[in-house]
């Protein structure tokens, strides 16, 4: 987009009047989505977006700027202007690009947008079809389909200059069931840092059908019991409460400003010794992997948490420099409207040594959560409240009736250290996360596991 002597032109005079650090990130994406209704689609979009954002760091201080008018005069005026904004005096600097280094995220062998719409539009009608066809009471079907490619450019004053290629797709389905008056829903969203090739081979009518089948489920449950019992939480989406509860208390975001349960903890044992906790951007095809981050580092195998001993953070440049620790490639953004900030990539707990079927018969009485929903979270001391979209009492060490209308209410802290069983049946699945750098694509994922007590939310007994 830019040749490399207007970037070094550019980080130039983004030094010019203050400032120790300028880096430039610049992006050229394309993003094509299709949605439907009950099998007619409702609306399919496409789209260009291009742009350049310029940040400047003094110390720990932070100035970011950004255009999509990417003409060198436009830049370096709005780079002298970032940087008059900071009071250091200028340091004499001499900026000199390396080599552009070329990554590859996601390869695929299937480019999306060599996929024609009415192809993309009949494998949703596939999906819509196959879960109304489920039972007679599945009321609605809703279905989507995305994808987006992404080439980036990143250089900054040390001499960094490197570029990544990403793609990624993703469909959702959505199946209600109405009955004398209720509704309830199954949803599923799978995706993959792949092309088009995931899509192809995805069992979608199989998927559809287990969402049609978890709301015609949940139409007859009964209302879940509340009180402390304990809980089983599935595998793969049931990973979003260590994401949320624990993993935005382990990024640099809040760890670097101090505003972490775990801030100064490291070495110490936060979890049960039968967790083992990772986020790993390096991983073939996922969704949340990178190549390099939105800084131009190496995505990396980052351990977090090593048998419940806390192992390590989720560092970008910014928070390395408020805790004095180095970077773990874990800088993110969701485009060049945003300054960058540690973020998770594909984040799980690792395999344990149980099986799913012996976690459940040891388990004389409590609730299992076979999938989850949304929730909130307060980042600062770990404390939530999820909803689970699909659950059932254990009775006996046996799956029960089903029940529904179940929360999950706790401290993240105190979810890790009451972790008994951890499965063997590691499963990811994918979601979009949002914090003070935009929406980025991220694996949540875990092994099935029991906590032995947590708060339930349902009906007073």
């Amino acid at each position: 987009m830019l040749s490399r002597k207007t970037i070094e032109n550019v980080l130039l005079a983004a030094l010019s009047k203050g400032g120790d650090f300028a880096e430039i990130y610049m992006e050229e994406s394309s993003v094509s989505s299709i949605s439907m209704i009950n099998g007619r689609v409702d609306k399919a979009t496409s789209g260009m977006d291009f742009g350049v954002g310029i940040r400047i760091l003094e110390h720990t201080k932070c100035v970011y700027v950004f255009s999509n008018d990417i003409r060198e005069e436009t830049l370096i005026r709005l780079a002298i202007d970032a940087s008059s904004s900071l009071q250091s005096l200028p340091a004499s600097v001499n900026i000199r690009l390396d080599s552009l280094c070329n990554y590859v995220s996601n390869p695929h062998s299937l480019a999306p947008v060599s996929v024609a719409k009415s192809v993309k539009a009949d494998f949703l009608r596939s999906a819509s079809e196959a879960a109304k066809a489920y039972d007679p009471i599945i009321s609605q079907t809703s279905a989507s389909y995305g994808d987006v490619h992404k080439n980036i450019w990143i250089a900054n004053s040390t001499g960094l200059y490197r570029s990544d290629d990403r793609t990624r797709t993703r469909f959702m389905i959505e199946a209600v069931a109405s009955s004398a008056g209720e509704k309830q829903s199954g949803y599923f969203a799978p995706g993959s840092g792949k092309g088009y090739e995931f899509i192809e081979s995805f069992p979608v009518e199989d998927t559809a059908r287990e969402a049609a089948r978890i709301a015609v489920t949940m139409i007859s449950a009964k209302p879940s019991p509340s009180g402390k019992m304990p809980v089983i939480i599935d595998n793969g989406f049931g990973g979003v409460i260590f994401h949320e509860a624990c993993g935005h208390s382990l990024e640099a975001t809040s760890v670097g400003i101090h505003a972490s349960v775990f801030c100064d903890k490291l070495g110490e044992q936060i979890a049960s010794p039968l967790v083992t906790a990772i986020d790993d951007g390096t991983m073939q095809g996922e969704w949340g992997s990178i190549a390099i981050d939105d800084e131009g580092h190496l995505s990396s195998h980052n351990v977090l948490i090593k048998d419940g001993i806390l192992s390590g953070y989720m560092i970008d440049l910014l928070g390395s420099r408020r805790m004095n620790m180095p970077e773990t490639g874990s800088s993110r953004r969701q485009n060049y409207q945003y300054a960058p900030t540690s973020r998770m990539t594909n984040t799980y707990i690792a395999s344990g040594d149980s099986s799913p079927a012996d976690i459940i018969a040891d388990t004389p009485y409590g609730l299992y959560a076979a999938n989850m929903g949304g929730g909130s979270v307060d980042p600062a001391t770990g404390e939530f409240n999820f909803a689970v979209t699909e659950a059932y009492m254990i009775r006996d060490g046996k799956i029960a009736e089903p029940v529904r209308g179940a929360t999950l209410i706790g401290k993240g802290s105190q979810v890790l250290m009451n972790i008994d069983r951890v499965g063997n049946n590691l499963q990811y699945a994918q979601g979009m996360c949002g914090s003070i750098s935009g929406s980025v694509p991220t694996n949540v994922g875990q092994p099935m596991i029991r906590v032995s007590e947590m708060t339930v939310g349902g009906r007073e007994a």
